[in-house]
């Protein structure tokens, strides 16, 4: 298996002390009035509370300093505010809590500053602002330090600065002609069906199970295989992963151990070996198999949700909050700026990569969703209502996108359950315990409550109706990114899939064959869109090792130091981490 790089040490936003503790505020902030100004992503906040106090500059100027709690049920986010009316400017700031237990709160401090208390023994902190030309020079060190994540109070609350999320040159170039070239959509569209198919294309070469191979314990049940080809075994080609096996060769379906990843699992499968009873059944939404998809590798990493937990992190810039132009006219509101009413996150900052209090306990990172241009509907009926079903997402319990129904839906709660689901108007009830959540098209297999198993989706093989990109001729077999959530006895994994060369049809196949309750996809055409990596202790030091060579394109190395995408910079899209649960 491949030798992993170490990843680099001894960067400063790593090094910062833990939060202090924090108390609820308790003042609801007022609804906005319908004349008001235009609407800011504060106003989709349903639970978010403030407190408002004077404060008086050096050179006599008085003010107020606004702090607004984004999600009292989360604590993680507040906006800071600091207003001098007539006589100034008003300037906010984005702030975030390293402790989630009791959220800071604002006291009345000296000329020339503001003070804000955790609500436990330590000293309360204060926060100078600019003497006499406003707030245009408040907290002006951590704003100057450049870092995504800017230390205060000691470590206790983080300012997240705006910054440039690093991007692929693909990416670059397909953002340029989506937003700057007239018909650059098409001109995408077209390189992706003649350049992108198939170009990751992994075919192992087949061989014997080994005689002597025995499941890890509290792995998932092996995949449903022919019996005629259980004892097919593969040699992932460029698989970077280190697995627990004496032999380069896998057998086809069965869960391996990671080496250093206690309670992370692998397993590798071809379609063609899944058991005939799975590759014929429901077959109104799922089309054949074509004979290179049904010989085409995928790989699954399941990670049992007892040991691990799921969170979500918005790009630097992606997905965006406007409109797609995918969804009919009729679907828009041309008085809007985005299907939420917004279009952009301001005064909220999207760093684009884990947060520090979250950096040592962060064991995967994989990417997440379409972008907002391919994130909504064109045609069927998701199309044609809630403005074209834009994909929702959530983080840190406050609402970029609206959950929408109908869409499939992975999500985090405040108390650390993780699922998957088609949202519903009623999962509305939901939301104040929902941390994390991110949508993203329909369902590949949801489980049908009447037969009591899990079926491919009813949208699974309708190009249009699911939204599941490609060509409008249908060439819908790329590599492919997606999610599933599995459960046996009394234990759940969640498992990230990548499919070197897949259609959807083949993806639901696949997600059948290992069980799973409810699938969805992620993202496809690119390795940097698939991308996956762990970060691994081993022998006293953290490595980094990506699912597939080649992962790394958008890891930056220097010699033999690599730090790895979302963990040791930002990037310009939106990602899934996941980290070990602490001790009970």
């Amino acid at each position: 298996m491949r030798i992993p790089r170490h990843l680099t040490r001894g960067r400063c936003w790593l090094a910062v002390a833990t939060l202090g503790a924090a108390a609820a505020l308790s003042d609801p902030a007022p609804p906005r009035s319908p004349d008001a100004a235009a609407l800011t992503i504060l106003d989709l906040q349903p639970f978010r509370t403030q407190a408002t106090l004077g404060v008086r500059r050096a050179d006599g100027a008085v003010g107020s300093a606004t702090l607004i709690n984004l999600n009292p049920n989360v604590n993680a986010w507040f906006v800071l505010t600091l207003d001098w009316g007539a006589s100034g400017t008003t300037a906010s700031y984005h702030l975030e809590s390293a402790r989630r237990d009791r959220p800071p709160t604002l006291v009345a401090g000296p000329p020339g500053s503001v003070l804000v208390e955790f609500g436990d023994q330590s000293a309360a902190c204060q926060l100078p602002f600019a003497a006499d030309a406003g707030p245009a020079r408040a907290l002006e060190p951590a704003q100057r330090s450049g870092l995504p994540f800017a230390p205060l109070c000691g470590g206790r609350l983080y300012l997240r600065n705006a910054t440039i999320g690093r991007s692929s040159t693909l990416e670059k170039v397909t953002d340029f002609l989506r937003d700057h070239v007239w018909g650059g959509e098409k001109i995408v569209t077209f390189v992706k069906q003649e350049l992108y198919r198939d170009a990751f294309l992994e075919q192992g070469r087949p061989g014997s199970a080994p005689d002597d191979w025995a499941a890890p314990p509290f792995a998932p049940a092996a995949a449903r295989v022919d019996p005629a080809k259980a004892d097919l075994a593969v040699a992932p080609p460029h698989l970077g992963l280190e697995v627990e096996s004496p032999r380069a060769q896998l057998a086809v379906g069965r869960w391996y151990g990671l080496r250093g990843l206690e309670g992370a699992y692998f397993s590798v499968l071809m379609p063609e070996a899944i058991e005939r009873s799975v590759l014929v059944g429901h077959e109104p939404s799922v089309n054949p198999l074509s004979g290179t998809e049904a010989t085409a590798l995928a790989y699954l990493v399941a990670f049992d949700l007892a040991s691990f937990d799921l969170h979500f992190t918005l790009g630097t810039d992606h997905p965006r909050l406007g409109w797609s132009p995918r969804p009919p006219p009729q679907s828009r509101d041309p008085l809007l700026p985005g299907p939420d009413g917004i279009d952009s996150a301001v005064p909220l900052v999207n760093t684009g990569m884990v947060p520090p209090t979250d950096t040592a306990r962060t064991v995967a990172a994989f990417a997440g969703g379409f972008k907002r241009e391919h994130g909504a509907f064109r045609f069927g009926p998701l199309a044609e209502r809630n403005h074209g079903s834009h994909y929702g997402f959530v983080e840190q319990g406050v609402v970029f996108s609206k959950l929408q129904p109908g869409l499939a839906t992975v999500y985090a709660t405040v108390a650390g359950e993780v699922d998957m689901t088609t949202w519903t108007v009623a999962d509305a009830a939901r939301m104040a315990g929902i941390r994390d959540a991110r949508q993203n098209g329909v369902p590949l297999v949801e489980s049908d409550a009447r037969r009591g198993l899990a079926v491919p989706g009813p949208l699974v093989n309708l190009w249009g109706e699911g939204n599941w990109s490609g060509s409008a001729n249908e060439d819908l077999r790329t590599v492919r990114a997606g999610l599933c959530l599995l459960e046996g006895g009394a234990r759940r994994y969640l498992v990230f899939a990548y499919f070197s060369s897949a259609s959807p049809s083949a993806m639901a196949r696949v997600f059948q064959a290992y069980r799973c309750r409810y699938a969805m996809h992620l993202d496809m055409n690119a390795l940097e869109h698939t991308y996956f990596a762990l970060y691994v202790s081993q022998g006293g030091q953290r490595t980094v090792e990506h699912l597939i060579d080649g992962m790394d394109v958008l890891d930056r190395h220097s010699g033999e130091q690599l730090a790895p995408r979302f963990l040791g910079f930002p990037d310009n899209r939106d990602f899934f981490y996941i980290t070990r649960r602490p001790p009970p």
